[in-house]
């Protein structure tokens, strides 16, 4: 597919609607960053998507934007209730990846000197890497009711406390999760992964608050330069991709079948109607496989926490560890949006997308409704991590969506022949950063270079008005899967 673009601004590019697209694409990028996504296959997978049913608006793209399965990563579009579909790809594998932030009282300059062993603490005490167990092992009892409760699940175990809830998106909980609908091997893989990070780019950074953009938005989160937070990135784990990997397959025979109205321009797009048997089943899963990955972060900020206080010989007074906000950036959802003045419900799949909802939004906890929900984008491990807040130009022109990383510009694969002969770890302690990882070859494949400029693309989010910039935290020190 011949894909044209034509520049509407400097932050925004269409897709014309042609040939099976319902309707147009729309990317947000700049001149620099609209170069490397032409480099793959990820402009195709908009307009593909743009072809799916009961699409509504523009098949939009974010600018980490790269390739991914049948949805870019970076993709978000959303779909009528009656008419529309659901897409396990729209979501990805790692349902319900996303990122949670503490706040502390601690200053920088206050455990410089003790980050090669707070690190050494946290490589220890959170389980990490492919296929690891965690510190939580869960009866296929105490497992339905985690996939049900989310986030309260944890705290009801001594995980972390009730205020952590009203600052997790959706309290930690998303509704309609039945765990009747899960296959026996997600259920296996699920028991004993609870409480651990994974791989690739999953981590958990100690971090500085290096530069304020909006002092009073950032004094509404609790945040001030010099200070030390903690950013956590992780999701369901094995759990919620063995979900994902159930529903595609049955989702495929099901296509192939002929059973469904409409031809798919991308086998790995398979979906199924919202109000099928098949879209249900699929949406009460996911629901289960998100409350997974919220329990997951409670328990592995609950570790950091104990871990930051024993390392450094503190109490909890002295640390003042809080979550500031956890988002999740692989998820559908049924959300009400305007759409050519009517106020409608909706199915918005965000894959590699954050929600961005502005000040006065109704889904807002109350200490976030005068400033807007805290959107936690995370660079790589040798730039910046960043704070925004959502704007009302989302609610419009994204269905209240921001993007969600740096986003890769070169694949595991070219990174790791980047990488030949150099030691990454030693390049990022040179920087000051001090990183702890299972193996070398994660490392390069999470090697800086990897990744897009995380700071060109929150400069496109922010002046095209989805979230704007309030902080900008800097790694000191990172543990990898």
């Amino acid at each position: 597919m011949d894909i044209k673009l034509e520049k509407i601004d400097k932050n925004r590019w269409l897709i014309p609607k042609t040939g099976p697209m319902r309707v147009p694409g729309l990317i947000f990028s700049n001149d620099s960053l609209i170069k490397a996504i032409q480099g793959d296959q990820s402009l195709i997978q908009v307009a593909n998507v743009a072809a799916l049913p009961g699409i509504v608006g523009n098949s939009l793209a974010m600018p980490d934007i790269h390739w991914g399965y049948g949805f870019p990563i970076g993709g978000v579009a959303a779909f009528d209730l009656d008419e529309g579909i659901v897409s396990p790809g729209g979501v990805g594998y790692d349902i319900n990846c996303g990122c949670r932030l503490a706040t502390t009282f601690l200053k920088a300059h206050e455990i410089r000197s003790q980050i090669k062993e707070l690190v050494i603490a946290l490589f220890k005490n959170i389980p990490s890497g492919v296929g690891s167990t965690g510190p939580v092992h869960l009866s296929k009892n105490e497992e339905a009711k985690m996939a049900i409760e989310g986030a309260a699940w944890a705290v009801k175990k001594g995980y972390g406390s009730t205020q952590d809830l009203e600052r997790t998106e959706d309290n930690g909980a998303m509704e309609g999760a039945d765990p009747s609908v899960l296959s026996e091997r997600a259920i296996k893989r699920g028991q004993n992964q609870l409480g651990t990070l994974g791989s690739g780019n999953h981590f958990v950074e100690i971090q500085v608050v290096d530069k304020i953009y909006d002092p009073q938005k950032a004094k509404a989160y609790n945040l001030f330069e010099g200070q030390v937070t903690v950013l956590i990135h992780s999701g369901s784990r094995g759990f919620g991709h063995q979900i994902c990997d159930d529903f595609l397959k049955e989702m495929n025979r099901f296509t192939q079948t002929g059973k469904y109205p409409f031809v798919l321009p991308d086998r790995q797009l398979a979906c199924a109607p919202l109000k099928s048997d098949q879209g249900r089943r699929y949406f009460s899963a996911m629901a289960c496989a998100a409350n997974y990955a919220w329990a997951n972060r409670q328990v592995i900020m609950h570790l950091a926490h104990e871990t930051l206080m024993s390392t450094l010989s503190i109490s909890p007074d002295e640390l003042g560890m809080k979550l500031l906000y956890d988002v999740c950036h692989n998820i559908a959802k049924k959300e009400q949006h305007t759409v050519e003045g009517n106020k409608v419900m909706l199915c918005v799949h965000r894959k590699g997308a954050t929600r961005a909802l502005p000040p006065g939004h109704s889904l807002l906890p109350e200490i976030y409704r005068n400033v807007g929900q805290p959107v936690l984008i995370p660079g790589d491990m040798g730039t910046f991590s960043f704070v925004l807040s959502g704007a009302e130009k989302a609610m419009f022109r994204s269905f209240g969506s921001s993007c969600h990383g740096a986003g890769r510009v070169l694949s595991r694969t070219q990174a790791t022949k980047k990488a030949k002969g150099r030691a990454i770890h030693r390049e990022l302690e040179d920087k000051g950063i001090y990183v702890q990882s299972r193996s070398k070859r994660i490392l390069k494949e999470e090697m800086p270079e990897a990744y897009k400029n995380v700071s060109q693309i929150v400069d496109v989010v922010h002046d095209a008005g989805l979230a704007l910039k309030v902080a900008r935290l800097r790694p000191l020190g990172v543990i990898k899967g």
